[in-house]
C-alpha cells in the first residue's frame, strides 16, 4: 500500500469474514470477554453463509439424541474415515465429534441461534457408519425486521433461488404448495396468502423479510454479534497481516479508500470464504479449469482467496492435496437482463421422476439422483478430454410442467421467456432435440427408450436410482413405485445445460485441531487462525451429507474464538486470561 497505515483500532480479537465462520468465532470469543471486532470485504454482511441453505450437519447433536436417534461415536468415526480416505485426520476429526454438540448446545442457550432437527440421510447412508436421519440440523426461520436498521447490510439470498424474492421454507412444505397450486385448491390459497404477504414486505422494506436456510443463519448470528456490542465493518477488506516478532498481533486493512492498522492483541481468525472466485488459483486446482472449460460459482464475487493469500505471505501451508478441490455442484446459466448470468444450483430438479442427464455422446453417466457433489465430480469425470465440461438435462414436457427445470418454474408459469432466451431447448422429437444440443440422436434416442423400459416399472437397472434413503428423501414421495424413477414423458422434449460450479472450496490452509494456522514444518503460527473455507476441509475432498460445510464451520469458529480466549474444556466461567 502507498500510503503508510497508523494504528487506529485495537481490539483483542480481528475476525476477518463475517460468515458463519467468522461470526460463530467472534460471539464465543466475546461472550467469554473478550473486545472482538469482524471486518467485511464486502458491503453487505454474511458471507457465502448467506446463499447456502442453512443446514449444519453434526453428528450427535441434541435434536437427534432428544428424538432417540441411535448414533454412535464409532459410527460416526467410521463414516468419516471411509469417506475421506487417505485425508483422514484422527485430530481434526476427534476435535468435531467432540465439539459439535457442545457448540449447537452453546449457540441455542447463550444466542439467537436456533435450529431445528432435519430428517436428511447422509449423502451415503449405506456405506460404513452411514445413517438414514439425524445428523443433519436446520436453521429456524428468522423475521429480518428483528435487526432493524441493520437489515439493509443483510446479503440477500442467492438471486437465482428465490421466486421475486421470496425463499422458501423447506420444514414447511413451502415447495410443495408451489408444485400443486393448479391441481389443489389448498395449495392455491396457501401460495396466494404468501405471496400477498411477500408482496407487502417489498412494498414496505424493499426485500422479504421472511428469511430461511442460510440468509436466516447470517441473520440471526448478526443479530446476536450485534447484541453482544460486537462491530462488523462492511466495505473493509483486509489487505495484510502484521507480524512482529514471528506473531500475528493485527492487520492492515482498508478503510474508506484509506490503510488502517488494526492491532489484535490475542491474534486474528481468518475467515475470508475461500477461493472460489480466484480465477488464477482455480486454473492451478480444478481439472475442468486446467483444461480450459467454464466454472460458474454461485458463491459471492469477494471470495477471490484474500485470506489464504494473507496465510500464505507469512509462511502458511496451502493443502491442495484432495482428490475433490471444492463441492462441486451441477448449475445452469441463468440470463438474468443487462448482460448478466446468474448460476442456478440444481438441488431438486435431478432427484424427480423424468428427468435425465446425458453427456456429450447422448448417454446417461450417473444416478441423477446422487448428491450434487458426486454429481458433478461424475461431469468432470464423464467430460474428460473434452474441452467443455457441460451436460444436458432431459425431460418431456409434462414433467417440466409440474416440477419445473431448473430457473423455468412449474406451471402455470410461462415457459416461453426461457426458450427465447436460450435457457431452455425445445424439440418436437427426441431427434430434433438431439440436433439443437449438439447430441448423437440415434445415441439420445437409444438411452431414452433404455432407460424407459425400466423406468415404467419404477426400476433403473444400469444406475440404480432410488435405491438410497437420500435418492428417496428429494425424489417425488406421491409417485409410486420409485420416488425418483419414471419415464421421459412424450414430447415436446426439453433439454437444459448444466455447467461445473461449486458452493465453496475444500482445499485451504492447513491448521490443527484448534483451528491455528500451521506452517511448512506443521508448527502452529503464533496469533492466526484460520476457520470455513479459507481453512483445509475436514472432509478431505468428500461430501458425506448435508450441511458438512456449515457444521464444521461454526464448531471450529467456537473452537477457535475458545481457544483465542485461553479457555479449555473444563473452563465454564466468562472470564479470559489476562492479555499476553
Amino acid at each position: 500500500m502507498q500510503d503508510t497505515p497508523s494504528t487506529s483500532l485495537t481490539c483483542d480479537l480481528l475476525v476477518i469474514g463475517s460468515g458463519a465462520g467468522g461470526l460463530s468465532a467472534a460471539i464465543t470469543a466475546r461472550k467469554a470477554g473478550l473486545d472482538v471486532l469482524v471486518i467485511e470485504k464486502a458491503p453487505v454482511f454474511g458471507g457465502t453463509t448467506a446463499f447456502s441453505g442453512g443446514i449444519l450437519w453434526v453428528p450427535g447433536n441434541p435434536h437427534a439424541k432428544a428424538r432417540g436417534i441411535a448414533d454412535t461415536k464409532e459410527a460416526m468415526r467410521t463414516y468419516l474415515r471411509h469417506e475421506a480416505g487417505n485425508h483422514y485426520r484422527e485430530d481434526v476429526v476427534e476435535a468435531f465429534l467432540e465439539n459439535g454438540p457442545r457448540m449447537l448446545e452453546f449457540f441455542e442457550a447463550e444466542t439467537d441461534v436456533h435450529f431445528i432437527a432435519y430428517d436428511y440421510p447422509d449423502y451415503h447412508p449405506d456405506a460404513p457408519g452411514g445413517i438414514s436421519r439425524g445428523r443433519s440440523v436446520a436453521t429456524v426461520p428468522y423475521d429480518a425486521r428483528e435487526l432493524g436498521p441493520e437489515l439493509k447490510r443483510l446479503r440477500p439470498p442467492l438471486r437465482t433461488i428465490t421466486f421475486l424474492g421470496m425463499m422458501f421454507n423447506s420444514a414447511n412444505n413451502d415447495l410443495k404448495h408451489f408444485f400443486n397450486m393448479t391441481r389443489s385448491l389448498a395449495s392455491a390459497l396457501y401460495v396466494a396468502k404468501r405471496l400477498g404477504l411477500h408482496m407487502t414486505h417489498l412494498a414496505r422494506y424493499g426485500r422479504g423479510v421472511q428469511l430461511t436456510s442460510g440468509n436466516a443463519l447470517a441473520a440471526r448470528l448478526a443479530k446476536s454479534a450485534f447484541d453482544l456490542g460486537i462491530p462488523i465493518h462492511t466495505g473493509t477488506p483486509a489487505k495484510e497481516l502484521w507480524v512482529e516478532e514471528r506473531r500475528v498481533v493485527g492487520a492492515v486493512v482498508e478503510q474508506d479508500g484509506k490503510p488502517v492498522r488494526i492491532a489484535a492483541r490475542r491474534g486474528v481468525i481468518l475467515a475470508a470464504g475461500g477461493f472460489a472466485r480466484d480465477v488464477t488459483r482455480l486454473t492451478r486446482v480444478y481439472p475442468h479449469v486446467k483444461r480450459g472449460g467454464e466454472h460458474v460459482t454461485p458463491v459471492p464475487e469477494d471470495n477471490t482467496g484474500d485470506g489464504i493469500r494473507m496465510a500464505e505471505a507469512v509462511g502458511a501451508r496451502f493443502d491442495d492435496s484432495f482428490p475433490n478441490a471444492a463441492a462441486w455442484m451441477p448449475v445452469s446459466k441463468v440470463p438474468l437482463g443487462d448482460g448478466k448470468i446468474g448460476a442456478f444450483p440444481h438441488l431438486v430438479d435431478r432427484y424427480k421422476p423424468g428427468f435425465i442427464a446425458v453427456n456429450r455422446q447422448g448417454r446417461r453417466f450417473i444416478n441423477e439422483s446422487h448428491s450434487y457433489h458426486d454429481f458433478g465430480a461424475a461431469m468432470i469425470r464423464t467430460c474428460e478430454g473434452e474441452a467443455e465440461t457441460a451436460v444436458w438435462l432431459i425431460a418431456g414436457h409434462r414433467t417440466v410442467r409440474k416440477y419445473g427445470m431448473g430457473f423455468a418454474k412449474p406451471a402455470p408459469m410461462p415457459l416461453a421467456l426461457y426458450l427465447r432466451s436460450g435457457y431452455l431447448q425445445r424439440g418436437k422429437t427426441l431427434r430434433e432435440l438431439a440436433g439443437k444440443i449438439g447430441v448423437d440422436a440415434a445415441t439420445l434416442e437409444a438411452t431414452v427408450q433404455h432407460y424407459n423400459e425400466g423406468a415404467v416399472a419404477g426400476e433403473d437397472p444400469e444406475f440404480g436410482r432410488g435405491s438410497t434413503a437420500f435418492n428417496r428423501y428429494l425424489g417425488d414421495a406421491d409417485h409410486t413405485p420409485n420416488p425418483n424413477v419414471g419415464p421421459v414423458t412424450p414430447g415436446p422434449y426439453y433439454a437444459l445445460k448444466l455447467v461445473m460450479g461449486d458452493l465453496g472450496t475444500f482445499d485451504g490452509i492447513r491448521t490443527d485441531a484448534q483451528a491455528r494456522v500451521l506452517d511448512a514444518s506443521g508448527a502452529p503460527i503464533p496469533g492466526l487462525y484460520a476457520v470455513g473455507n479459507d481453512m483445509a476441509s475436514m472432509m478431505g475432498g468428500a461430501y458425506p451429507g448435508a450441511g458438512i460445510t456449515l457444521g464444521p464451520i461454526m464448531t471450529f469458529g467456537y473452537i477457535a474464538g475458545r481457544h483465542v480466549a485461553g479457555l479449555t474444556d473444563e473452563d465454564t466461567g466468562d472470564a479470559p486470561p489476562a492479555a499476553a
